[in-house]
């Protein structure tokens, strides 16, 4: 059974990652930043891999957005790429698997719609979250019939380089809010408070935020780059 997931609208995601050459790298570090997390108001975790997914819903009752991040030699999606990580996942039971919604071939040799496809056979009731870069990728993944639209490639593709969610006022975030049905979650380069608030305003169903808030080495170096330039004046 599907879990309602309507607490999480409006409000904040923490995406609570930290990848294996990160210092903070490890589930048990990962289960307590959720906490963390929820005791400062968060209605719901971003987590990648089965074994922090785990950990996390240890710590939380929150609903969860669960991804695998793994690379496959020759080929760019690594946000949940193939069945394999989609088996992982479902292991752990998050409310919301996200998977890279670019039109690119998987590693497996599927399509886009080939891999949906696959997984709404296997797990028909799992909640999926399609990550898009742009706005052609998001329409496309609403009419697959994604239950959540995100904006989490923005400026990180080929395709997308080139755009950065926060240019012109957030203009790719409102054109794929005002073309797709399904809900769109505002996510990458949502670095403070006053941006979260926005792209909620502009119509964003929730804000996922991470590194400026569970990625302390990012945070710290903000800090030291600001403190740089006034050296140099």
């Amino acid at each position: 059974m599907k879990r309602d997931l309507s607490g999480i609208q409006g409000e904040l995601i923490v995406s609570c990652q930290a990848l294996p050459e990160e210092p903070l790298h490890s589930s048990f570090i990962m289960g307590r930043m959720a906490l963390a997390a929820k005791e400062g108001g968060a209605a719901g975790i971003r987590a990648n891999s089965r074994e922090d997914i785990l950990a996390i819903k240890d710590q939380v009752d929150l609903p969860v957005i669960g991804i695998v991040k793994r690379d496959y030699k020759d080929n760019d999606i690594y946000i949940t790429p193939t069945m394999k990580e989609i088996h992982e996942l479902m292991e752990a039971k998050p409310e919301v698997i996200a998977l890279d919604a670019t039109k690119g071939i998987r590693p497996d040799g599927l399509s886009l719609e080939e891999f949906y496809e696959c997984i709404r056979r296997e797990y028909p009731d799992q909640f999926l979250m399609a990550d898009c870069s742009t706005v052609e990728e998001a329409v496309y993944a609403d009419d697959l019939g994604f239950d959540f639209i995100g904006t989490t490639l923005v400026g990180y593709t080929k395709q997308s380089e080139h755009l950065a969610i926060e240019e012109n006022d957030f203009q790719i975030l409102r054109e794929i809010i005002k073309k797709v049905k399904h809900p769109v979650l505002a996510e990458g380069n949502i670095d403070t408070p006053e941006k979260a608030r926005h792209v909620l305003d502009l119509g964003a169903y929730s804000v996922v935020v991470g590194s400026m808030i569970t990625r302390p080495q990012l945070i710290a170096k903000r800090f030291v780059d600001e403190i740089k330039k006034g050296e140099l004046r």
